[in-house]
């Protein structure tokens, strides 16, 4: 492979990092390969070592979504140990542009290239197609940004939603509230819609209801629910995507996002018929007076692995990222 064919794209999150390659002017990744950032001491070292095993010399420029705000040239990873400078970065592997940004930035920039095979209809509908798209998700954390559409293609928008208020509707919620926040001081809808958040809201439910919570992992709680083994864990999936529903809801109404609703990240997928059973289109479309607006919003499941790889390849050519 010969370097200036070739730019680097990577999807960082808080346990794995994604790299790939793009050649110039496409979005299409190559040479995907999926490698734990617990094993590099930071990015740098995860980035030669993908070359490497990539068999290419060098790249001409690249760039990298990643699961922490991005703030000048300095990034700390919210939810790992990498911590880089992007012009240091840059500098090093001698690339002539280096962009980094927000991993759901990302997502919602790859969403438009995710073909129709990989969206599972969830609820509502048609949508506005004029209008703007909420992407959001949890997996590590919980993602949220959104698109907004120009005459010529899509704004992204930088945001971390999944930091807002935790905002209880009944007495079990405010029981799971004063739970978490003994924990945790404030409580972020983050503390419940994401992997480890899963495992809060299966033990603050087993505290409530003075039942022992044996499962210690957020994919035993997902088997135990999705395999009628647990009835603990079962309330607590379905609780989840009921809040999750809820969430994307409220962001919706904020956003204006009758254009569409795309749930990503790796989560879902993984118990995705569980869900679609599940109270999440109540949570989305209870909004009182706004219930027929949530209803004609179509909700979607992006079930393709490397939505955010498509964005950071988008992300090369957009002037307004």
């Amino acid at each position: 492979m010969t370097d200036h064919e070739f730019a680097l794209v990577g999807d960082i999150g808080g346990t794995n990092a994604r790299f790939a390659l793009v050649r110039r002017g496409q979005v299409k990744p190559e040479a995907v390969a999926v490698l734990p950032c617990r094993d590099y001491d930071n990015l740098d070292s995860a980035i030669v070592d993908y070359l490497h095993k990539a068999g290419i010399e060098a790249v001409s420029e690249a760039c990298l979504a990643v699961a922490s705000p991005v703030r000048d040239t300095r990034v700390r990873m919210t939810n790992n140990h990498w911590s880089f400078d992007t012009e240091e970065v840059r500098q090093q592997f001698q690339w002539r542009a280096f962009k980094v940004i927000n991993d759901f930035t990302a997502m919602a920039l790859g969403v438009p290239h995710v073909s129709t095979d990989q969206l599972v209809h969830v609820c509502g509908g048609p949508g506005d197609s004029r209008r703007p798209r909420l992407v959001m998700g949890p997996g590590t954390g919980l993602g949220v940004s959104g698109l907004v559409p120009i005459t010529n293609g899509w704004v992204p928008l930088m945001t971390e939603g999944g930091h807002v208020d935790f905002a209880p509707v009944d007495d079990v919620e405010m029981a799971i509230l004063g739970i978490l926040k003994a924990r945790f001081g404030r409580v972020s809808v983050e503390r419940i819609l994401c992997g480890q958040g899963l495992l809060n809201l299966y033990q603050a439910h087993a505290e409530i209801q003075g039942l022992p919570a044996p499962l210690d992992g957020p994919e035993k709680i997902t088997a135990a629910a999705v395999g009628h083994a647990d009835p603990l864990a079962r309330q607590s999936l379905r609780h989840f995507c009921e809040i999750l529903g809820r969430v994307a809801g409220n962001a919706a109404l904020t956003l204006g996002s009758t254009g569409g609703v795309y749930l990503c990240g790796g989560i879902l997928p993984r118990f995705l018929e569980f869900f679609l059973e599940s109270p999440f289109r109540n949570g989305f479309e209870d909004k009182g007076r706004m219930r027929p607006l949530l209803e004609s919003t179509p909700v979607y499941v992006v079930t393709e692995a490397y939505t955010g790889l498509l964005g950071a390849a988008e992300a090369l050519g957009n002037s307004e990222v």
